[in-house]
């Protein structure tokens, strides 16, 4: 199908019927057999409002989202566009009547170029010719308009995460749109990203676009929000005013109870722990990664620094999953020469990746095989696999790591961001490691789910192992981690103990580069009242 452009990006929306909602659910209600995801819920989203519908992982929140853009069918409830009754039959009806969902997942052409996915299936037309110029440029004013630092004929394949996530939701955007619902926008964005997307947001709504945003980042939802709508366990707690809410209120509603320590209480300092993994010049990618250190007994090792930084390509080499060259590497005080993920596994020390979804776990196989495919040799050492053992192992995990599930018989893709995560979690830790690699341990993970992962972590290193934990997250690494090395340029240039390891101090020796290197300095101090500093604090990357 050949169209032509609109002609800005950001075009003032008018609602049909004036004083109606732009878009409201009454009584929306989604069975799956015999299991209800999602129960007699009723909203609305006004033009020019910013609706934030908050709730734990399997809350039912992606859920409504999908029933509110035509992904899928009520069981029961009705759906209301300007004040008249709509259903829309799949997605591309809602879209034609101007609502649209931007997918926590990437739903992009890969093989295709940012224009290409841009126009698919609505191509520009001049002529009898395809305008691809015209595409281009347009394409270009979509992405300058959301800060994306890519161009209109990248391939999208060979974009870094967060940009395939900015292309997808300039996508959204290409047309005009009545409803814009983010589901989770912002989980893979760095600070400077997610700060430019928040600001689309304000535009769309000073448009009189109604928009729908989901998000666990809850400083987000405090920032944009006008109303809050708070689910818990597929239904309705209630819709506040924003201003009524704080951010630790938010998370109790979502929680259903009081959060009095989020993080566990920190371990004895100063006390002498033995070195379990040593690494001297670890060099990766030729050089553009290179770095010394060791992982004691223990305690959690905190890797911090700005996206760029190298903090993920570090222990990929490590691993063997990047090329990497060492002067000297050992574990258990014993030199390692070949390493591999195998190798490293039989050792004792395992990784796991940031990615999931994609690296992590088979999203399209059964829980069992996921729980267990690591520790087979462990459990499993008779050449024939046993079912029963399967399942055993993986009900003792399901048991220790609080994995929420309604049947053993699910798809690993079937389970909340959450419990993926504590399924991942579970798979590494049943081949005992003594030395645990967590990239970004708590990404687009609700709050509950954080405190029990943090649970994990703590008793992990309380048990004499030891955690590396890389996040982007400044409070997980002050609330949880020893000591924090800090990255910039492919290097380690501070290591921060004790009472230094604040926000600001990460911050600082992620971006200045009058920051000390390999971890001796003296201290590191900020006034934290120099507005500078908190500006900067504010902008952290992170990833």
């Amino acid at each position: 199908m050949m169209a032509s452009a609109p002609s800005t990006v950001f075009q003032d929306v008018k609602s049909d019927r004036s004083g109606a909602p732009t878009l409201a659910a009454q009584g929306l209600t989604k069975d799956y057999g015999q299991i209800t995801v999602l129960s007699d819920v009723t909203l609305e989203v006004r033009a020019g409002e910013v609706h934030a519908i908050i709730g734990e992982n399997g809350a039912g929140k992606s859920t409504l989202m999908k029933l509110l853009s035509g992904y899928v069918s009520p069981t029961a409830g009705r759906l209301f566009l300007d004040g008249a009754p709509v259903d829309f039959h799949d997605a591309a009806a809602a879209e034609a009547a101007g609502v649209v969902l931007v997918h926590q997942e990437i739903l992009l052409a890969p093989d295709l170029t940012v224009a290409q996915n841009f126009f698919l299936g609505q191509e520009l037309a001049r002529g009898l010719m395809v305008d691809d110029a015209a595409m281009i440029e347009r394409t270009q004013e979509v992405l300058d308009s959301i800060g994306a630092h890519c161009h209109p004929q990248d391939e999208v394949g060979e974009l870094p995460l967060a940009q395939r996530q900015l292309v997808q939701i300039g996508r959204a955007l290409l047309q005009p749109r009545k409803v814009v619902i983010f589901d989770e926008p912002t989980a893979v964005l760095a600070d400077d990203e997610v700060a430019a997307l928040l600001d689309v947001v304000r535009k769309l709504k000073a448009r009189g676009v109604a928009v729908l945003y989901i998000s666990h980042r809850l400083d987000e939802v405090e920032a944009l929000a006008d109303r809050i709508t708070v689910l818990r366990d597929g239904k309705m707690v209630g819709t506040w005013p924003a201003a009524e809410l704080s951010q630790r209120r938010m998370a109790e509603l979502m929680v259903g109870r009081t959060l009095d320590v989020l993080y566990p209480p920190k371990r004895a300092q100063g006390v002498r722990r033995d070195p379990l993994l040593v690494i001297k010049h670890l060099s990766v990618d030729r050089g553009s990664v290179e770095a010394s250190l060791d992982v004691r007994a223990g305690e959690v090792l905190g890797i911090g620094g700005m996206i760029g930084s190298g903090r993920t390509e570090l222990f990929e080499g490590l691993m063997g999953l990047r090329h990497a060259e060492a002067q000297h590497i050992e574990f258990n005080g014993q030199p390692v020469k070949h390493r591999s993920v195998k190798t490293w596994r039989d050792l004792g020390l395992v990784y796991l990746t940031e990615d999931r979804k994609g690296k992590g776990l088979l999203l399209e196989d059964p829980l069992a095989p996921n729980a267990t495919l690591q520790a087979l040799d462990r459990l499993q050492p008779q050449l024939v696999l046993d079912h029963e053992k399967d399942t055993q192992a993986l009900e003792q995990a399901v048991r220790d790591y609080d994995i929420r599930v309604r049947s053993l018989r699910l798809d690993a893709g079937q389970l909340s961001g959450g419990n993926q995560q504590k399924l991942l979690l579970a798979k590494v830790m049943m081949t005992d490691p003594s030395v645990v690699i967590i990239d970004e341990p708590t990404r687009g993970i609700d709050i509950g789910n954080k405190g029990q992962i943090y649970e994990f972590i703590d008793q992990l290193v309380r048990a004499n192992k030891a955690c590396v934990m890389i996040s982007s997250e400044l409070p997980e690494l002050v609330g949880l981690a020893d000591r924090v090395l800090v990255m910039r340029g492919g290097r380690i240039v501070t290591e921060l103990t004790g009472s230094e390891i604040t926000e600001q101090n990460v911050v600082y020796a992620a971006t200045s580069a009058t920051a000390h290197h390999a971890g001796i300095h003296d201290s590191i101090t900020i006034n934290a009242g120099d507005k500078h500093n908190e500006q900067r604090n504010n902008g952290y990357p992170g990833r």
